[in-house]
């Protein structure tokens, strides 16, 4: 038996068919396809970019959370305010009426003045630097057209943004040489206030630690007469007694606690205006630093003036007389520069001569 070509032909072309027709059995139509690729586009729209990387899905993922966060801070930033007036009130009142009197009729009239001197003058700088840290604005940029440098474009204010100016949620403004939203100040640390904020902390933690100093003795005493032992009987305390000896613990306490906290983040503080850079501008130049290392380079920071002069710009130091009128005694002198440009990689050099 012959086999024929047109026959073997013949049948390849009906086992094709049948092929054929099984295939367009299981597939979905055309407009279900059509439906079923857009969703899937749509879909990887949301989350698909090219500048796409860990950082934009976190910052995705919980800009709820974060908008929680500014709108409570935002709503409870005077509730702050009050609670530092009232708080440092109550202090003030309990050194008042115990401490000082304890001073008056323990120590010499050298170490009373000293106290007293010294004590007003910390509770002068303290009150000074509060009241300006919260009612003096941090300087925001200009938000009409000018010839003023800018690095980029705010993405929520539409507006250029200078060198070292960043955006606060909390503020809704681009803030100049921002370093963060204080809820304390009810107001953000930013160029024309930084100065004031850390004079704050670091006067409060001073006066802090001369009050749980001086307190030592009278906390001692007030903790020996609450303490009572089961086999002795409580002395007789009247309320009073009771009332005064609680109110010395509690300060004691409390400004033994505002010490140690308030005094590392004035420390942290310090670290960063050595270094010439904001708490902001911290974990940015970490990450530079980080990139940079992986391409073989070594990042330096463009504000970094030295530490010397670091502090000096910050203080607004230029003459040998401002480290008294203007770092040891209450000043409202505004900061060096406009905070719109800033001299990037300056020669090592003091920049100013004092």
């Amino acid at each position: 038996m012959r086999w024929c070509p047109s026959s073997s032909f013949h049948l390849l072309r009906c086992v094709r068919l049948r092929t054929c027709t099984k295939r367009r059995r299981n597939t979905l139509p055309l407009w279900i396809r059509e439906i079923w690729a857009y969703i899937r586009l749509l879909v990887q729209s949301f989350y698909f970019n090219s500048l796409t990387d860990s950082d934009v899905v976190f910052d995705s993922v919980f800009e709820p959370v974060f908008w929680t966060v500014d709108y409570i801070t935002r709503s409870f930033g005077t509730v702050f305010v009050f609670l530092v007036v009232v708080l440092t009130s109550s202090i003030l009142a309990i050194a008042y009426l115990f401490v000082l009197p304890m001073v008056f009729r323990t120590y010499s009239t050298a170490w009373i003045t000293w106290h007293v001197c010294y004590g007003h003058w910390n509770l002068v700088m303290i009150v000074f630097n509060y009241y300006k840290a919260t009612m003096t604005h941090p300087g925001h940029p200009p938000t009409v057209k000018n010839d003023r440098p800018f690095v980029s474009v705010c993405k929520k204010c539409i507006i250029p943004k200078p060198a070292r100016t960043h955006h606060c949620g909390i503020c809704n403004r681009c803030i100049l040489r921002m370093d963060h939203h204080c809820p304390w100040l009810n107001n953000c640390v930013g160029h024309l206030n930084h100065r004031y904020f850390f004079n704050f902390c670091l006067f409060m933690t001073m006066g802090c630690v001369f009050c749980s100093i001086s307190g030592r003795n009278l906390f001692l005493d007030a903790y020996n007469a609450i303490e009572t032992n089961y086999q002795t009987a409580a002395p007789p305390y009247t309320f009073k007694d009771k009332m005064i000896n609680k109110s010395i613990i509690y300060m004691w306490v409390l400004t033994s606690t505002v010490a140690v906290a308030l005094g590392a983040l004035t420390c942290w503080h310090a670290v960063l205006i050595s270094r010439g850079e904001t708490s902001i501008e911290r974990h940015l130049n970490h990450r530079e630093k980080e990139r940079m290392e992986k391409r073989g380079r070594v990042y330096k920071n463009p504000f970094d003036y030295g530490r010397l002069n670091n502090w000096k710009v910050f203080f607004g130091v230029q003459k040998r007389s401002h480290w008294l009128t203007r770092v040891l005694l209450p000043s409202g002198h505004t900061p060096s520069g406009d905070g719109l440009t800033w001299e990037a990689f300056p020669v090592k050099k003091d920049v100013i001569p004092v």
